[in-house]
């Protein structure tokens, strides 16, 4: 049901993908970190991030970059993924930034 809610708000139609991506920001204790991820469930404004070590908050900017294209993303909402302490972020790109994706 949570997921049918949220898909009712979503302005945009998501494109399942596993795209390899860069992240870089500040973690929930204000420290710098850069690492890799994966983006799933891609639009024009957003994604869901996968394989996350850091702690990060709802709010937060983040940087991400796919194929040497950067954007900046709030974090929209963080849940664990259940699966190797990994966390996952549903983000969305900041209006003024270009998609990093080349699928649009």
């Amino acid at each position: 049901m949570q997921e049918k809610i949220m898909a009712e708000r979503r302005q945009e139609r998501r494109t399942p993908a596993d795209l390899a991506v860069q992240i870089s920001g500040r973690d929930a204790n204000g420290i710098t970190f850069r690492q890799s991820a994966t983006a799933s469930s891609i639009s024009k404004g957003g994604a869901l991030l996968s394989g996350l070590s850091q702690e990060l908050r709802s709010g937060d900017l983040l940087w991400v970059e796919h194929q040497q294209r950067k954007a900046r993303f709030r974090i929209v909402r963080v849940r664990d993924s259940q699966s190797k302490r990994e966390t996952q972020a549903a983000v969305q790109r900041l209006a003024k930034d270009e998609c990093p994706w080349s699928l649009f």
